[in-house]
């Protein structure tokens, strides 16, 4: 990009400086397609309208939330909520809040995340994975724009602007019978989709730059410069994880860099793993199908018991095999998102429980 229109690039931190803790911690709009993003961004921004974001895991949603709430009209705060972060049991008490001895444990009165974002904007992250019971209740909180804590009836009205993130296609998960189609509806009056870094290769390398200049005085180094070499490896790699994966791969150079340059092997990149395995073609694919549905045939016929969770089992197990163990790939590669891919893994017994929780 030319100096006469340099790329835009937008860090979000908190009010003491610090970046914040969140899956992509930068936005860029260098790539042409990135700019009408942000573009789309500054139009829906003064709006009251709810706003869905999707996006890949790691393409920065939340950062596009906060910038939408930074371009709005709204005074209060800006709230974010992972929706598949909560236990089960908890999340209803979480967003509603609750009275003094609504459930064991209750020794006082809290206010939900609805009540703390009053005036201001509350961002739900990971939307798709909401229990079928709870998306009831917050369609009616979108309804009523009033809620009700846990163990009391007194409705308490409330000024929300509700922004809404899911890394997997709403759409089908309405089709498949997994989430409400009054509640897409509601939430979805604007849209913005985020591309995967992939897509929008000219934002690697701005995102790239950034990422050397905020760690490199945490490291206490002088001025880093990319060779060419490892520039060409940035561009040429499929980038699964997004902006959170460069993020690390750059913070892994500057750790192994010397003498003020990072090279190609100091990134730690593998083969594309887009390239790593051959694709097959749509007829050979097609083909495969039809024997796969041949053996199951097969299989339910036989006396063999927990077919669904046998299946279910070996499908899980050989994704992540096939996608060298990283979470977010055998995500991808299945369609599904992956808090759903982490909850299975760590039933199977895949990864260790504090792995899962992270």
């Amino acid at each position: 990009m030319s100096e006469s229109n340099p790329a835009r690039l937008l860090p979000f931190r908190s009010a003491s400086g610090a970046t914040m803790s969140v899956a992509a911690k930068a936005l860029v709009s260098s790539d042409p397609r990135s700019e009408q993003v942000l573009r789309r961004l500054e139009r829906v921004a003064p709006s009251e309208a709810s706003v869905l974001i999707v996006g890949d895991t790691g393409t920065g949603k939340e950062l596009a939330a906060r910038y939408l709430h930074e371009r709005s009209r709204r005074a209060g705060p800006f709230v974010a909520v992972n929706c598949a972060a909560f236990n089960e049991n908890l999340v209803e008490a979480e967003l509603f809040g609750h009275e003094a001895g609504a459930f064991t444990g209750a020794a006082q009165a809290r206010p939900g995340w609805f009540e703390a974002a009053h005036g201001g904007t509350l961002f739900l992250d990971e939307i798709g994975d909401m229990p079928l019971y709870l998306q009831v209740k917050l369609l009616r909180v979108l309804q009523e724009r009033q809620v009700a804590r846990l163990g009391s009836r007194k409705h308490i009205p409330i000024d929300v602007r509700v922004v809404a993130a899911t890394n997997v296609e709403l759409s089908a998960a309405v089709e498949a019978g997994r989430f409400r189609r009054d509640l897409y509806y509601r939430l979805n009056v604007a849209s913005v989709r985020l591309l995967p870094l992939r897509e929008r290769p000219g934002d690697i390398l701005p995102l790239a730059r950034h990422f050397i200049d905020y760690y490199r005085p945490k490291l206490d180094l002088g001025q880093v410069a990319l060779a060419a070499s490892a520039e060409r490896r940035l561009l040429a790699y499929d980038w699964p994880g997004n902006i959170r994966e460069l993020e690390n791969v750059v913070h892994h150079g500057l750790i192994m860099c010397q003498d003020g340059v990072i090279e190609a092997e100091d990134l730690g990149l593998e083969v594309n793993p887009a390239e790593s395995t051959p694709a097959v073609s749509a007829p050979a694919a097609a083909d495969l199908l039809d024997g796969l549905t041949e053996e199951l045939r097969v299989l339910l016929k036989s006396e063999r018991g927990e077919v669904y969770e046998s299946v279910e089992r070996l499908l899980v197990t050989t994704a992540f095999e096939h996608c060298e163990r990283n979470q977010v790939r055998t995500a991808k590669r299945l369609g599904i998102s992956r808090n759903v891919v982490r909850a299975q893994l760590k039933r199977y017994g895949l990864i260790a429980e504090e792995m899962a929780a992270g």
